[in-house]
């Protein structure tokens, strides 16, 4: 059965082989809303399922509740403690089950693994339940036998950079950093000018000349005598 857009899907995520491949191998992150859409591909999603073990760590609850705002379907159990202090937490049986249980109402399963466990379960589902069985798994860490027994075979490590969590963020954000420090300098010096134009928001002070007046007419003053104007030296009263 080769794949066809009216194909129904199941995805299967075992989520700590993912994590701990992207994590040993590249020291990031997965991005599952990527590995999501490269197991669809167009195709009919039925289910989609993420197995994962509670291990009380920060964000935890925060991460579940992004995985199931992508479209999963979230299946968590305890990390069990044994005495002695030896801890384990899988979900090779439980996804398994949900497979075997699921097959008959898909027409190809997606495992999302390199679990080398899983190779009996592939058979099964292939040979007595007639599904056609992809698989999705980072190489480095992807057991070759298991590899052999899928229908499709989808290496991450050929490009691992679209399916892992960039840091645009964290490298964003010490950008940002930077140029805040960069521009300090910046409103210091523009400083002085502010207080220097400080008097000029009153405006310049403008000194109004007033218009001339005209001298006073001592004539029409009272108590004022009228003087006359001397005479010449060929002047002579009249009498």
């Amino acid at each position: 059965m080769n794949q066809s857009k009216h194909q129904r899907i199941g995805v299967f995520v075992d989520v700590q082989n993912l994590y701990y491949s992207a994590k040993d191998f590249y020291h990031k992150k997965v991005n599952f809303q990527a590995i999501l859409r490269e197991a669809v591909k167009g195709r009919s999603l039925i289910r989609a399922m993420t197995y994962v073990i509670k291990a009380d760590v920060k964000d935890e609850a925060n991460f579940f509740d992004a995985l199931r705002a992508i479209g999963y379907e979230v299946r968590s159990k305890d990390l069990q403690t044994f005495p002695g202090g030896h801890k384990k937490g899988d979900w090779d049986i439980g996804i398994a089950m949900d497979m075997i249980e699921l097959a008959p109402k898909l027409d190809t399963m997606v495992l999302i693994s390199g679990d080398g466990d899983f190779i009996p379960l592939v058979q099964h589902l292939r040979r007595a339940l007639g599904c056609r069985v992809e698989l999705i798994a980072f190489g480095k860490s992807a057991s070759s036998k298991l590899i052999e027994e899928v229908d499709s075979y989808t290496d991450l490590d050929k490009t691992p950079m679209k399916f892992l969590r960039s840091s645009t963020r964290r490298t964003t954000s010490r950008a940002t950093t930077h140029i805040n420090k960069a521009s300090t300098p910046v409103s210091r010096i523009s400083t002085p000018v502010s207080k220097a134009a400080t008097p000029i928001k009153d405006g310049p002070k403008i000194n109004v000349k007033r218009a001339p007046q005209p001298p006073p007419d001592l004539s029409r003053q009272k108590g004022v005598a009228k003087v006359s104007s001397p005479k010449g030296p060929g002047d002579s009263d009249k009498h």
